[in-house]
């Protein structure tokens, strides 16, 4: 934990796991602008005056997730849940508070999101594994699992804008689930494709579960998948922390919440 006094939208990220303590958010908010049109804001780029909303997507939220703890997050639609796994993927920032994330975080949040539709499959694989920081030898390696586990057959050198939506969701599942992360992140992306498919990716989360010391962290609303998974739940609502227990008890205060 960082001992020095945080500055506003400060974020803090290592790749060494320098303590026990894998996330680590304190007090942090998160709060979006919304604009009436797209010309409004545009308009704003240039006269700061020019009115808006606001929303507070996280409301002085603090938790910490120790190092090999599976953690469900649970809530209602747009309770907050996605945007704090933004933030600790580093694709969006607190506005106010601290974050600390000890370890290489691996998120399947969008499977399709980052794909090049021109690019064969085989290619937008190379080019993810680089833009991850892998080199050529561990992507040589990692290629065949990937696609033989994405089961797209010969598509996988055919430009992306072929494939359904559903292969693309297989791929992008197939290479996320392949890494080897400290700390992986999942939003409702198990049911994949087909059931056999789907089934082929429970059973992929459940070998990666049982590596030593991996962190998951789980948004879901399918509670049984979470209490399958987790440990540990955190219920968030209007962006608030309403409750951290177990899983159990965490299942039983969204339920009665939700009543």
């Amino acid at each position: 934990m960082s001992s020095k006094a945080p500055a506003p939208s400060e974020f803090i990220e290592t790749r060494a796991m320098r303590s026990l303590v894998a996330v680590s958010f304190s007090h942090v908010t998160k709060t979006y602008r919304l604009y009436k049109n797209d010309r409004t804001r545009l308009m704003a780029a240039f006269w700061p005056s020019t009115p808006f909303d606001t929303i507070q997507a996280n409301d002085d939220l603090s938790f910490e997730i120790e190092r090999g703890e599976a953690v469900a997050f649970l809530g209602r639609n747009g309770a907050g849940k996605s945007t704090a796994l933004k933030i600790i993927t580093g694709v969006t920032a607190p506005t106010s508070g601290t974050v600390e994330v000890h370890g290489r975080v691996s998120a399947l949040l969008d499977l399709t999101a980052g794909f090049d539709n021109q690019l064969t499959g085989r290619e937008n694989l190379v080019l993810r594994s680089r833009l991850w920081g892998l080199g050529t030898e561990e992507i040589t390696a990692l290629l065949p699992d990937i696609i033989d586990f994405a089961a797209i057959g010969k598509f996988i050198d055919q430009p992306m804008r072929t494939y359904s939506a559903g292969m693309k969701a297989r791929l992008g599942f197939s290479f996320a689930s392949s890494l080897k992360p400290d700390i992986l992140i999942l939003d409702e992306v198990l049911a994949v494709g087909d059931r056999n498919f789907s089934n082929k990716s429970l059973t992929r989360m459940q070998e990666i579960m049982a590596r030593d010391g991996i962190t998951l962290l789980f948004v879901t609303h399918a509670l049984n998948s979470a209490a399958n998974f987790c440990k540990r739940a955190l219920v968030i609502d209007h962006g608030s922390l309403q409750f951290d227990g177990t899983i159990d008890d965490g299942i039983a205060f969204y339920e009665k919440s939700t009543d």
